[in-house]
């Protein structure tokens, strides 16, 4: 795999493709900007080596010029970061983008605008690829979140570079942190798949399975294999056409000798909301007019032991509806364990937008090896597929 350190940047003009695709308050004002720290380990790398940057990235779902989604309200946030001044270009392609692009000194860094304004970043249009490929002499991948996309600046530009193209810190560490789950990691291997529904997670369970030791199916996602072994959800959340598939699913682990672990008990609420009357029942005997909410206790002392027998975890989506604070304690009592267990050696990975999110909302995300950047990206590497953002990489 071709890292920074496999190329060298002095007076090199690095086109950076960063995922700075980070949400903006309604004047403008990144409100979280992870995505924008997570970026700095490479710019700040080639600045040091005696490299210039041209920073690449897309902001929000534009339909053409929409200047709400201007690039440029991240300046701030972006010279916040990295200590020092930086340029901007209101074009991506054009004489003046290149001129832009062409002045800079070694140790300066230029953003250029929205990619997304033009709509031939998303068709991966060779003309427009090659326009950006004239703003710098080689080309860095390092927008993990974007990697599933066959885009312009993501994938089809990398050809330009056959020979001056290499990972940035945060994409090989993506690439690395999924490869320990999948391949890689100490024994034994534990996956927490949670949040709603069976059906968007069918395809990592069916990729993951032969590859783990131990599974937790938490969340909503639980009552429907709750429900197929002939259990009382009341109105919990279920997909009953999936009911058939989870019974399989539990075949399956069987035969390969894979262990999975439901939850055992749940905090039920009367009706979807944060104020609703709590009760904890077990989870195949719930009243027929509460709906299952969060694990209860007993399930949080069950996974707790799980986690404390395994040695490589990846975490994918909460045990319960965390974004209520009364709903929050099994998710938060799992993110403690499996904090717990990385203290102890363990490695662990967090991915996927909602346990992403549990986790910053508990204020865990230094205290477990690695959480990803990339929503989407990291789902579809789980179900087996090969992103074509790295794919290109490696051609």
């Amino acid at each position: 795999m071709n890292t920074l350190e496999n190329l060298s940047f002095t007076n090199e003009r690095a086109i950076i493709r960063v995922d700075f695709n980070v949400p903006l308050d309604k004047n403008g004002n990144v409100t979280d900007a992870t995505r924008i720290a997570a970026a700095m380990p490479t710019i700040k790398y080639i600045l040091d080596q005696g490299g210039s940057c041209v920073l690449l990235s897309h902001l929000g779902r534009p339909k053409g010029k929409d200047l709400t989604l201007s690039l440029s309200q991240i300046i701030p946030a972006l010279e916040d970061h990295l200590g020092k001044k930086v340029q901007f270009s209101p074009e991506v392609i054009g004489t003046a983008a290149i001129q832009k692009a062409g002045a800079l000194q070694p140790g300066e860094v230029l953003l250029m605008e929205n990619l997304r304004f033009h709509e031939e970043e998303t068709q991966g249009d060779e003309a427009f690829t090659a326009a950006l490929a004239n703003l710098g002499s080689v080309y860095v991948n390092d927008a993990f979140g974007t990697a599933h996309r066959a885009h312009a600046s993501t994938t089809i530009v990398a050809q330009h570079f056959p020979n001056k193209k290499c990972f940035g810190r945060l994409l090989a560490g993506e690439i690395k942190a999924i490869n320990k789950v999948m391949s890689t990691g100490d024994k034994p291997v534990l996956a927490i798949l949670g949040g709603a529904k069976v059906s968007s997670k069918i395809t990592i369970i069916e990729n993951i399975l032969s590859k783990i030791d131990h599974l937790i199916i938490g969340g909503g996602m639980a009552f429907t294999f709750i429900k197929a072994q002939g259990g009382s959800i009341g109105k919990s959340i279920c997909e009953d056409d999936k009911m058939p598939l989870a019974l399989s699913i539990l075949e399956q682990a069987k035969k390969l000798g894979v262990q999975i672990h439901l939850p055992v008990d749940v905090r039920a609420g009367q009706d979807f909301s944060n104020d609703t009357p709590q009760q904890v029942f077990p989870i195949n005997q719930i009243p027929d007019d509460w709906e299952g909410m969060d694990a209860g206790p007993a399930s949080e002392e069950k996974f707790d032991a799980v986690v404390k027998q395994s040695k490589t975890i990846l975490w994918n989506g909460p045990l319960g509806v965390f974004e209520f604070s009364n709903f929050a304690a099994g998710t938060r009592a799992l993110g403690d364990s499996i904090v717990g267990q990385t203290k102890a050696g363990a490695f662990s990975l967090v991915g996927g937008g909602d346990s992403v999110a549990a986790v910053k909302q508990f204020d865990l995300q230094d205290d477990v090896s690695y959480v990803s950047t990339g929503g989407g990206a990291m789902l579809e590497s789980l179900e087996g597929k090969t992103l074509p953002g790295i794919a290109a990489m490696l051609a």
